[in-house]
């Protein structure tokens, strides 16, 4: 069992060009996914995590079609073969 992470183009920069990250480590919720996705990648984890180990605020995370935001933030529950992912908000004037 495997969690794909995909990664848009501004991150995956720090992902050596990766738009997607498979962990084969079989994680069972969103916070254990980033903390592998962390260890594998520390520019990426820099970029969605502050340093209180928190979702910063302009990063939208997606598990299926649904925004962890409202399925339990980093505690939310991945199944087998999840998928992940992670969008930097879009602002502008």
């Amino acid at each position: 069992m495997a969690v794909t992470i995909h990664l848009p183009g501004p991150l995956s920069a720090y992902a050596g060009g990766a738009r997607r990250v498979v962990l084969d480590t079989a994680p069972t919720s969103v916070g254990e996914a980033l903390a592998g996705l962390g260890a594998l990648h520390p520019g990426v984890r820099d970029r969605v995590l502050d340093e209180r180990g928190q979702v910063r605020p302009h990063v939208n995370v997606f598990v299926g079609k649904e925004s962890i935001r409202y399925t339990g933030g980093l505690a939310t529950p991945l199944g087998p073969e999840a998928e992940m992912h992670i969008f930097p908000a879009v602002s502008g004037g």
